[in-house]
């Protein structure tokens, strides 16, 4: 694992501590609320039975009752909402509760059956008969049992807003750094390609009939383009409408020319006829390049890579299959994040700088379409026609 990958787990592993931590807070909180709100609903039951208590001394006073008392009670309940009723349900008493303007005795009957539902009510009995008492939860209880939930929402809402910046400066700072990489890479090897071309073009001046010399130039015209590309990363893509069939038989013959015999790649079209897509040819050559690259290595160096390209609606599919090592399924995304690699050399940053250009400069998709341990991996790239 690379330094860069050791940095991408501790990031990632921070992300998940501070969730973890957000979670907990947000579950003790509530726990609190509803511990409270419990509370509170067992004072507002005991204060609807004193309230029914003193109902029922009101109704059955005498001389001998204390009726400013009694009425000092009934009086005191103004957050409970109260429906007295007979023993046939009907109405006989409301308080704090708000009636409509209009069809008040429907209204009652649906809120007398909602209360009924809710709890049994309080009976006062009186000398032949019985009146019922329902209450609801008064407005502050109410606010007290949805505030767990809103208080869940906005520290969701803010985890999430934490989490989208915490994720965007990370990017940002690993965009800087790729592209500062990128340029002073390319800005390191302009001098001595500068002096390669030079000594070729003498060498081929004084040994017209070597053909090594030619090959030799072909090589340092591609690292020229290599520092190109590395110079082009961080800029806004110049992208030109451009035979697909002819750039991938490009980046195939290359890199075919390039490898061990052992190894065959083969680019297969579903469709005779030329696809035309959008691409910064050097740059999207180098992410083909990079995938045979990977698959060679993959393969130890003998084996077969197969590049089928099929047409679907308005999108064209690139699959580079190989018969290499495999990948964990759990690692199918991790493969792309900068710094991974299994390799005992390299920066791991290929994958990443490929995902990137098909991504963000062609507006396409890369990922490991299927892979199995031992027996092979298939990534896919799909541009837009």
């Amino acid at each position: 694992m690379t330094h860069l990958n050791k940095i991408y787990e501790l990031s990632r592993h921070f992300k998940l501590i501070f969730i973890v931590i957000g979670a907990t807070i947000v579950i003790a909180s509530t726990l609190f609320s509803n511990r409270l709100t419990n509370s509170l609903a067992l004072e507002e039951q005991k204060k609807i039975e004193i309230w029914a208590e003193a109902t029922r001394q009101f109704i059955l006073a005498d001389q001998y009752t204390d009726i400013e008392f009694v009425l000092s009670i009934i009086e005191g309940n103004t957050t409970i909402p109260v429906l007295i009723v007979d023993e046939h349900d009907q109405l006989i008493h409301s308080r704090n509760i708000k009636e409509p303007k209009t069809n008040v005795e429907a209204f009652y009957k649906k809120k007398i059956a909602k209360l009924k539902h809710k709890r049994p009510p309080i009976e006062v009995k009186l000398d032949d008969t019985s009146q019922y008492i329902y209450y609801d939860d008064s407005h502050l209880l109410k606010q007290l049992y949805y505030f767990p939930y809103i208080q869940f929402g906005v520290i969701i809402v803010f985890l999430l807003i934490v989490f989208v910046a915490f994720s965007s400066t990370k990017k940002e700072e690993q965009n800087r750094v790729w592209v500062g990489l990128s340029k002073e890479t390319a800005h390191q090897l302009g001098t001595p390609i500068s002096s390669l071309l030079a000594w070729v073009d003498l060498l081929k001046a004084r040994h017209e009939e070597d053909k090594l010399i030619g090959e030799m130039d072909k090589d340092v015209n591609r690292l020229r383009i290599i520092a190109e590309r590395f110079s082009k990363i961080g800029s806004a893509p110049d992208l030109q409408i451009v035979s697909l069939n002819e750039t991938l038989d490009n980046a195939i013959q290359y890199i075919s020319n390039r490898s061990s015999q052992k190894v065959a790649i083969s680019c297969h079209f579903a469709n005779e006829n030329p696809l035309f897509v959008k691409l910064n040819v050097p740059l999207f050559e180098w992410v083909i390049e990079n995938l045979c690259k990977n698959a060679i290595d993959a393969m130890d160096g003998s084996g077969k890579i197969d590049i089928n390209i099929v047409q679907k609606d308005q999108e064209v599919h690139i699959d580079v299959k190989d018969g290499g090592k495999g990948i964990e399924r759990n690692k199918f995304k991790t493969v792309f994040n900068p710094g991974f690699t299994t390799k005992k050399r390299g920066w791991g940053l290929g994958l990443s700088l490929a995902k990137r250009i098909i991504e963000e400069y062609h507006g396409g998709k890369i990922y490991v379409k299927q892979s199995e341990l031992n027996v092979g991996t298939t990534f896919r790239i799909t541009l837009k026609l």
